[in-house]
Parts: structure tokens; sequence; C-alpha cells
């Protein structure tokens, strides 16, 4: 009784392994986007001039400038990564190897055969690499504001980015996040 039910488990759980790297596959390509607000302790124009340079050291081009609202639009490629690239690729071998095992051992007359599942893998590289290079807009509106807790004036700067490109901008010119209420 427990034989006959070890090969279903076993190949109910590949399935779901499955599931799960499909979806993972797919959130490697997906828009992450985020808003945040940093304080600088400079004037409005020091500080449009320090993303200005940052922004187009990192290959960003300025495609928008609106003056009266302090506002700049930046636009640059981003490359998909080839070690993100072979990553997703192994784990889909790997997985379907899983599965081409799981099904040999079922219908042992077609056996090996069923490794040739395995040859689907650089199909996710494919996706990867179509999906991955895109062009990404960095947004930043600068205005002068008071931190809440002092009487001294600063000045808040809206950046809208991709949340790793809003990380290396946090840390590459140290400025605090607004603390949200």
């Amino acid at each position: 009784m427990m034989r006959s039910l070890a090969l279903p488990s076993i190949f109910f759980i590949t399935l779901l392994l499955l599931i799960g790297l499909f979806f993972f596959i797919r959130a490697s390509v997906k828009d992450r986007t985020e808003k945040v607000t940093l304080m600088a302790p400079d004037a409005e124009d020091v500080i449009l001039n320090q993303m200005e340079s940052y922004l187009k050291q990192r290959a960003y081009q300025l495609v928008r400038l609106n003056r009266e609202q302090a506002q700049l639009t930046f636009e640059g490629i981003v490359r998909p990564s080839i070690g993100l690239a072979l990553f997703l690729m192994t784990l889909a071998a790997v997985s379907l190897l899983c599965l081409s095992l799981v099904l040999a051992i079922q219908w042992p007359a077609v056996g090996i055969w069923f490794t040739v599942l395995v040859a689907l893998s650089p199909l996710t590289v494919l996706f990867y690499w179509k999906k991955a290079e895109r062009a990404e807009q960095v947004l930043l509106k600068v205005e002068s504001g008071a931190e809440p807790s002092a009487s001294e004036s600063k000045t808040l700067v809206t950046v809208t980015a991709h949340r790793d490109e809003l990380a290396a901008l946090k840390s590459a010119l140290k400025y605090r996040p607004v603390p949200t209420p």
C-alpha cells in the first residue's frame, strides 16, 4: 500500500516545484518601482546638480526637465544579468531533470528519453533576456521643507525608481529617509 502512494506523492511535489519555479522566473523580470522621500541638508540647486551628476555616472540620461516644479526625469537601459540568466537556467534544468526522473520511474518503457525535457531549460534564458532589458525611469522632485523635529529648513527629495537603484542612491549620497507618519 505504501509503495503505491510514494510515486504519486513524489510526482505531486515535483509539480509543486515546477509551479514555484515558473513564478520565480516570472518574478525575475517584474517591475519593482518604488517611491521614497529623502531629506537633504543642501539647497535645491545643489541637490539637483548632485543627483544629475550621480545618475549620469550610472548611465542615465536626462530626458525631461521641469524647472518650475524642480522635477527631473532620467532614463536608462537596464541590462540583463548573465549570472541571473545562468542561475535561472540551472534551476530549470534541475527541475526538469527531477520531473524526467519521476516520469521515467512511472513509465519505464520510455525511460531515459524523458531527460530530453532538460533541453527546454535554455528557454528560461530566452524569456529572461528578452524581458529583463528595458528602459527604466528615475523621477526626481526637489522641494523645500521643514524637518518636523527642528526649526531649520531642509530640502526634500522625492525619488521614484527601481528599488535597487534607490538603495544605491541612498548609500552613495547619504541622504536620510523621511520618517513616515
